[in-house]
């Protein structure tokens, strides 16, 4: 168990802007790189598969989200010669690794949310 201030003094824990814990957030933390890592878990998709399992993500936006995640070696891309070509998404060793951390992140959320919305309202209201 951390304590309050013990997740500040973490190794590669820094306020500058180039720290390796900000980088790595600045990936998984947006809005749609969670839910795409997740949904690997399950298993390699193709493009329209991942459409249809996070039917809220335009193709651009999943598009380029794929590279992003590509690029940061979290998933890797496939491509199979078949007519017309057809390409699959799977994660990489690396991406597996988060897979424990995200699910942490995942039952929190779960847990705190009726709570996180509760404050929400309440801070509104009196705002």
């Amino acid at each position: 168990m951390f304590s309050h201030s013990s997740l500040e003094h973490q190794p590669g824990w820094s306020r500058d802007p180039n720290c390796p814990v900000r980088d790595v957030l600045d990936r998984i933390g947006d809005k749609w790189s969670t839910l795409i890592l997740v949904t690997l878990a399950n298993g390699p998709h193709r493009f329209s598969a991942m459409q249809r399992a996070i039917p809220d993500i335009s193709k651009r936006m999943l598009a380029q989200t794929f590279r992003d995640l590509e690029r940061d070696g979290l998933i890797a891309r496939a491509v199979f010669p078949t007519k017309p070509p057809s390409v699959e998404y799977r994660l990489t060793p690396l991406g597996e690794t988060i897979l424990e951390p995200l699910a942490a992140l995942v039952r929190w959320a779960d847990r705190s949310h009726a709570a996180i919305t509760h404050a929400r309202l309440t801070y509104d209201r009196t705002s």
